[in-house]
């Protein structure tokens, strides 16, 4: 028997009845299961039988036991024994740990809590309120920084109505979190919550609304160019730059408001505003200053005319200049000519020679034809157009001036070709006298000589032009029987008159005239027609040669009569037919007070009618006639006290 044997605890190979219920059908011999095991030797159970005794002793024998080394099953369990035993004891000290993170926090503001970047995190409530008043109470006398477009300015806090909610700035922050990840992670990372703002939405919004109006709106500024007059010069002006600025405009105020309260107390509000863009940049605005502008202003321009020479000076120049910002950011240069023209022409008016028309004199009461004078003018758009290459030029080479030959209107052919051989049409009118004799033979002098061609327009105010005392005109009551306010080139109405009795019994066509307010005495009823109204402002008569050949008008004055002819080729003999008076108004009576006064007497007011008649020339016939309808106003008669 060998000294060592070695009993397995447990059986490799299950009796098959224990495992499947079942007897196997035949026996088989027995399986020995360390049979392959090395250094275990097999015993032979067939061969050799141990009595009793030396089998219990075999059994009792307390020899050394060999212990198999564990099973990877066995190693197994015990490490996952260990790992629930760590895990367990891990969870339980963070259970601990949480609990009383729990417990010693409750109440205060969580962890990583940040107002306006002052840390209140993990602090009680009245300690967190304690520090946020010390660390933001200055601020809020501070301006707030307001940035809108291109605007930056700052708003008054206190005028602006603004505040701090303390304890609802911590309220926002919330209470302790219970999810363990959460308390965790705020150990690592901080939580910005704000300010609870307090606000009069009134005040603020007026506050946000003023600011806007007074700073933060403004209006387009294009990039252009400013000159400025250089003191003790004679003329000279010094360039300068106008940078563009966009516009922009806060179109919501009520949004500017809400951002207002909600950022103040952070680095800055930035308050949204409706551009509008220049067109200009500022490189373009340089570049016309520096190319254009500053050599056309370095100096005078001469100007050379026929044997006058004239000048532009830098001042005039630059009130020339005109600029346009291009869509491409350029800055164009532009001429006004008419500052220079305007400059230019009291220098050069000398060189001027003007036109004289073929005019019709009458000696002995007989038509003679003036010749006509061609003349002279400054063509202005020539002249002008190289102006800005000359004025750019450092020589300065003078700028020639261009002139137009002017023919006259009425050649001296056509005068002979108009057929003005007889007197057509003549009226005569008198009761003038004095300041209004003097100014209705100066209108006679402009008128007179004047010839009319087939079809034109004769206009009495064309014809003489503003009525001033170099043309011997004078002060005078309006009206020719002496009523009304002085004015220059008073009582010419007398002229006015006579001219349209001349043009109406000469059968020419009436473009325009108007009678007098008060019937006048002197003159035929219905027939009467003013240049003067009540104001001493201009009132036209206007009238057209509606026939085949010229006209041509002779006036003249003598003491206090005036007589209009005109001459042509006649058409017609014209009757003049007046109905009865209607309507009629009494003068009625005013009574004025006063030394000044002048008592006039009243004049009824009536309405009549006027009828022209054409008859033909070689038959007698009625040709036409022509109706015209007046009213006159009543005039009262003034009585002095």
């Amino acid at each position: 028997m060998r000294d060592e044997h070695y009993w397995p605890d447990w059986d490799p190979d299950p009796d098959p009845v224990i495992q499947t219920g079942e007897v196997p059908a035949s026996t088989a011999p027995p399986v020995d299961p360390w049979a392959d095991s090395p250094g275990i030797d097999r015993l032979d159970t067939t061969a050799v039988e141990l009595p009793d005794d030396d089998l219990a002793e075999e059994l009792l024998d307390s020899g050394p036991v060999v212990i198999p080394p564990p099973s990877p099953a066995s190693r197994f369990r015990r490490g996952l024994g260990k790992v629930l035993m760590v895990t367990g004891g891990t969870i339980a000290l963070l259970v601990l740990l949480y609990t009383a993170d729990l417990l010693l926090s409750v109440g205060d503001v969580p962890r990583g809590v940040t107002v306006v970047g002052v840390d209140v995190g993990g602090m009680e409530r009245i300690e967190a309120e304690s520090r946020l008043r010390t660390q933001l109470e200055p601020r809020l006398v501070e301006p707030v920084q307001v940035l809108a477009g291109d605007v930056e300015t700052e708003l008054d806090p206190v005028e602006a109505g603004l505040g701090l909610d303390w304890p609802g700035t911590l309220e926002q922050a919330g209470n302790q979190p219970l999810n363990p990840v959460t308390r965790v992670l705020s150990f690592f990372a901080e939580r910005e919550v704000g300010v609870v703002t307090t606000a009069d939405p009134d005040t603020l919004h007026e506050a946000v609304a003023e600011l806007a109006d007074s700073q933060l709106d403004h209006e387009l500024t294009e990039g252009t160019i400013r000159f400025e007059k250089v003191p003790g010069t004679d003329g000279r002006v010094r360039a300068v730059a106008v940078e563009p600025r966009q516009g922009q405009q806060v179109r919501d105020i009520a949004g500017a408001a809400q951002l207002v309260r909600d950022g103040w107390l952070g680095a800055g509000v930035e308050i949204p505003v409706t551009v509008t863009p220049p067109k200009a940049t500022v490189a373009g605005v340089r570049t016309a200053l520096d190319s254009v502008v500053n050599p056309m202003i370095a100096g005078p321009v001469p100007v050379l005319g026929e044997g006058v020479k004239g000048v532009l000076k830098p001042d005039v120049v630059s009130a020339a200049l005109r600029f346009a910002a291009q869509d491409d950011g350029s800055l164009q240069v532009q001429l006004d000519q008419s500052e220079l023209r305007d400059a230019l022409e009291p220098q050069l008016a000398s060189t001027e020679v003007p036109g004289k028309n073929a005019e019709i004199v009458f000696a002995e009461n007989r038509p003679t034809v003036r010749p006509a004078e061609p003349g002279r003018s400054i063509n202005w758009e020539r002249t002008l157009a190289p102006f800005v290459d000359v004025a750019r030029n450092p020589e300065r080479p003078g700028l020639r001036v261009v002139y137009n030959a002017e023919q006259p209107e009425v050649t001296t052919e056509d005068a002979e070709k108009f057929g003005i051989k007889e007197v057509i049409g003549e009226f005569s009118t008198t009761g003038f006298s004095g300041d209004v004799a003097r100014n209705v033979a100066a209108i006679a002098r402009e008128v007179d000589g004047a010839i009319i061609g087939p079809g034109a327009t004769f206009s009495l105010e064309a014809r003489t032009g503003p009525r001033t005392a170099s043309q011997g005109y004078v002060t005078a009551p309006v009206f020719e029987d002496g009523s009304g306010p002085r004015v220059i080139g008073g009582g010419v109405s007398q002229f006015t008159t006579t001219l349209y009795n001349a043009v109406y019994f000469a059968g020419l066509k009436d473009a325009g005239h108007t009678g007098h307010v008060h019937y006048f005495d002197r003159y035929p009823v219905g027939r009467d027609a003013r240049s003067l109204a009540e104001d001493g402002s201009v009132v036209d008569l206007a009238f057209t040669n509606d026939g085949k050949t010229g006209i041509a008008l002779q006036a003249e004055v003598s003491g206090g009569s005036v007589t209009v002819r005109i001459w042509g080729t006649k058409r017609f003999r014209v009757e003049s037919s007046t109905g009865p008076r209607s309507d009629v108004t009494p003068p009625g009576v005013r009574i004025v007070p006063g030394s000044d006064c002048a008592p006039e007497p009243g004049k009824a007011g009536f309405s009549i009618s006027d009828t022209r008649v054409f008859y033909d020339l070689d038959t007698g016939n009625e040709v036409r006639r022509e109706t015209r309808s007046v009213r006159y106003a009543a005039k009262p008669a003034i009585f002095c006290r």
